[in-house]
């Protein structure tokens, strides 16, 4: 038996986090993930360059890197329902080939099956 739920992310906001891509529905998630990512990679290099020349400054770097992280996190489990729809149509998809090609190899037979017969009577 299989049970259909309906599973809700909740927002950042409502986790109390900052949300540094746009909201609604029309989200681009290549263009958002790209730019979290090189956000955060800039946000690395200046934590290693804060790490020499300012030890005592790294823990607000550290906030800021772990808000993106908490952000592409995010955005990554938002794609999840998408990926999910996508995999069932591509199950039923193969189920529909499996299907006809089963047909198409029991018609073959069944041709090869009258072909052989006609050939026994001849």
């Amino acid at each position: 038996m299989q049970m259909e739920t309906e599973d809700i992310l909740p927002s950042l906001e409502d986790q109390g986090v900052r949300q540094l891509y746009p909201k609604g529905p029309n989200i681009n998630f290549k263009k958002e993930l790209r730019s979290l990512n090189r956000e955060l990679q800039l946000h690395i290099l200046e934590l290693a360059d804060i790490l020499v020349e300012r030890p005592s400054q790294y823990a607000r770097r550290v906030e800021d890197i772990s808000l993106i992280f908490k952000n592409l996190h995010h955005l990554l489990n938002s794609l999840r329902p998408h990926q999910i729809q996508r995999r069932k149509l591509a199950v039923e998809d193969i189920k529909r080939r499996r299907e006809e090609a089963r047909r198409l190899l029991k018609e073959s037979i069944g041709t090869l099956e009258d072909t052989d017969a006609s050939f026994v009577l001849k």
